[in-house]
């Protein structure tokens, strides 16, 4: 059942599927937060029918919270009062939630009050700790807000998570999600069976942080035998960075996928071609070449050429493009102008900047 603070109607339509964007952070050339750009990017998704919005994740860049930089609350924020103000319809609002018990503690506290509806819980602070430890810091956390579990890669900072780890995660009650991300078929598959083994496969909803994989995750039906007998799941939705871009065209995409699913419509080779299609671009996007040093800064670069932002620049100055990294833009950008939202922004952002 879903948490006190997450509407029925709303928790159902999480479970059902959505398309959830990593909202990106806007800055300035000095780096400073820039909050008309940001409220143009949140407008954009709410405009390109994003089912939800996640914000202080990975690509709102983990820096926000540093004292010296203190974004993290004014970003969360203004994210939830511009989607209360601008869109038409109830949105999902996940925040990110980051480091030891008493600050992912503190974080989930604030994100509610701010009228977020769950959080992804990141345990990359946690590389130390035992499976113990883990276990009693995201209940802890699950007492205060819903919790999106959160299989974070390790070349960006995650951490290897066994079998034993999500098997015991997927009991707490407080658990309405996870989102897998670990670019690993093994571990992957990993999550998905203690879904099932622990019997929640039915409230727990699968989302895809597999970026790499995006087309093919929401495609497959997992037949995963359990102690009761075969159990069939599937990928709901995806809450991804690299659906920061292309946000219009990716929900286009899980609405083709889901009347696959209800039509029991066998698989088009097309779809199969759009999905290494898709990865293409995330490789360029994350700059998989330099072993993801310009994820951050490649999607800056495609909003920044639409005009949404006006430069790719992060909190850390040591993250930006990688050499090689804006040819291998172009190179997609030609390949494939169908996977893009270059026209559908270029009509809507002067009202997305200053409406």
């Amino acid at each position: 059942m879903p948490a006190p603070s997450l509407p029925p109607q709303l928790y159902e339509r999480f479970r059902r599927g959505l398309v959830i964007p990593a909202h990106p952070l806007a800055l300035d050339a000095q780096r400073r937060f820039d909050e008309r750009r940001q409220n143009a990017l949140t407008r954009y998704y709410l405009d390109a029918g994003a089912g939800g919005i996640a914000v202080g994740v990975h690509t709102t860049q983990f820096e926000i919270r540093d004292p010296q930089i203190g974004l993290f609350q004014p970003v969360l924020a203004l994210a939830s009062a511009t989607i209360d103000v601008y869109a038409s319809r109830s949105v999902m609002k996940i925040a990110g939630l980051c480091g030891r018990t008493p600050q992912a503690v503190a974080e989930a506290a604030f994100a509610r009050e701010q009228g977020y509806h769950a959080g992804l819980l990141s345990l990359a602070a946690m590389a130390d700790a035992d499976c113990d430890v883990l276990i009693d810091h995201c209940r802890a956390v699950a007492e205060v807000l819903p919790v999106i579990g959160f299989y974070l890669q390790p070349a960006v900072g995650g951490r290897v998570l066994p079998y034993a780890f999500w098997r015991r995660f997927v009991e707490i009650e407080g658990v309405i999600a996870v989102k897998i991300a670990p670019f690993n078929r093994y571990q992957t598959l990993e999550v998905i069976r203690a879904v099932c083994e622990a019997g929640r496969e039915g409230d727990i909803a699968l989302y895809t942080g597999n970026d790499d994989h995006i087309v093919l995750d929401l495609l497959t039906p997992f037949a995963i035998p359990t102690s009761r007998g075969m159990r069939t799941v599937r990928f709901a939705g995806g809450l991804l960075g690299h659906w920061a871009v292309g946000t219009k065209t990716a929900v286009g995409l899980l609405e083709e996928i889901v009347a696959l699913r209800q039509n029991n419509t066998p698989i088009p080779t097309e779809m199969l071609k759009r999905a290494n299609q898709v990865t293409d671009c995330n490789a360029a996007f994350f700059d998989v070449a330099n072993g993801f040093a310009g994820c951050i800064a490649g999607l800056h670069e495609v909003l920044r050429r639409q005009g949404l932002l006006a430069g790719v620049w992060c909190l850390n100055p040591d993250e930006q493009l990688s050499p090689g990294q804006a040819a291998e833009i172009d190179r997609v950008y030609r390949a494939y102008p169908h996977l893009h939202d270059d026209d559908f922004v270029r009509e809507r952002l002067a009202t997305w900047l200053d409406g």
